[in-house]
């Protein structure tokens, strides 16, 4: 059986390699060295009989039979892993590493306590959970599940809407009364022309802050107005946002969970409460080799069965 387990290894190994693009980072993936990956991509081609990889100091490429051998080996890699990840979820044992990405400040304020739980009711999982705003390659980072807040390109991958994320316009008591010459409660988008705004250079519009007129709002209900907001301070960083208000350096306009607390406590307050900014949707995306990951799927209903995405915040 050894020779089995190992040309299984290999081919796991080889997949990977190819996907991330480097031997370096499969080594950290899987906690190895690069000289280990390659040896393991090297028996693979020993028992194959021919080359997979041709490699050079500085890249490496996919001969023409490696690319031949690359879509099945990936195919039947999905299938060992979703019969194992059946096997598990009915002996209901999870275990082995789950890699999760998600923003800075959801992972932090939101995603972290989730993973806590998670954790405690599956002693046997291991998460490594990267967190960064923007844009990240699920395939070629080797990532299992991701938390993706806003509406989702049409990317191939496997998504899962589990809910929303509230937004708003906030600012603290403290940079609303510093404002000469301005009035401290804003009744109209186009009063922010005359404030410092905390631009998200992260959001599809980019400045462009759109608000829909509510029944109070002094003009036709549901008519939308959108303002260019400027100020001195862009940043591509929620956590950046989140400090630069609770700073009082200016007037934010950002999902809610960021301020939750604050906002309860009357350190933060909600602006133009008679227009509504569009909610954003939250999904659970993987890539679709992953889809049936017994982790993976448990992992994303705790996060429903705590509510994580019933409207953020509650």
């Amino acid at each position: 059986m050894r020779p089995c387990v190992d040309k299984l290894q290999g081919m796991q190994t080889f997949v990977r390699v190819v996907e991330s693009g480097s031997f370096s980072a499969v080594a950290k993936e899987q906690q190895s060295t690069q000289s280990a990956i390659s040896k393991q991509v090297a028996g693979l081609e020993r028992a194959l009989g021919v080359q997979l990889l041709t490699r050079t100091t500085r890249s490496l490429s996919l001969t023409e039979a490696g690319e031949r051998y690359f879509e099945q080996a990936r195919r039947l890699v999905a299938e060992v892993a979703e019969a194992e990840a059946q096997l598990r979820a009915g002996e209901q044992n999870l275990q082995g590493w789950l890699r999760i990405a998600a923003s800075g400040a959801f992972g932090r304020l939101k995603l972290l306590p989730a993973v806590q739980s998670f954790l405690t009711a599956h002693p046997d999982v291991r998460i490594d959970l990267r967190l960064a705003d923007g844009f990240v390659d699920l395939v070629e980072e080797g990532i299992d599940l991701a938390l993706r807040i806003g509406e989702l390109p049409d990317s191939g991958l496997v998504a899962r809407r589990i809910g929303t994320t509230q937004r708003g316009l906030v600012a603290t008591p403290g940079y609303l009364q510093s404002r000469p010459g301005t009035s401290p409660r804003l009744q109209h988008p186009d009063d922010l022309l005359a404030h410092n705004c905390i631009v998200y250079s992260e959001l599809a519009r980019g400045n462009a802050w759109s608000f829909v007129a509510g029944p109070n709002a002094g003009v036709a209900p549901g008519s939308v107005h959108t303002v260019r907001a400027a100020g001195n301070l862009q940043t591509n960083a929620s956590e950046v946002i989140r400090a630069a208000v609770l700073a009082g350096m200016g007037i934010g306009y950002a999902p809610l969970f960021l301020f939750e607390a604050e906002l309860a406590r009357g350190e933060v307050e909600r602006l133009l409460p008679d227009w509504t900014v569009q909610d954003l949707p939250l999904h659970l995306v993987s890539p679709p080799q992953r889809r049936q990951s017994a982790k993976v799927r448990a992992f994303g209903d705790h996060l429903i069965a705590l509510g994580l995405g019933g409207g953020l915040p509650a």
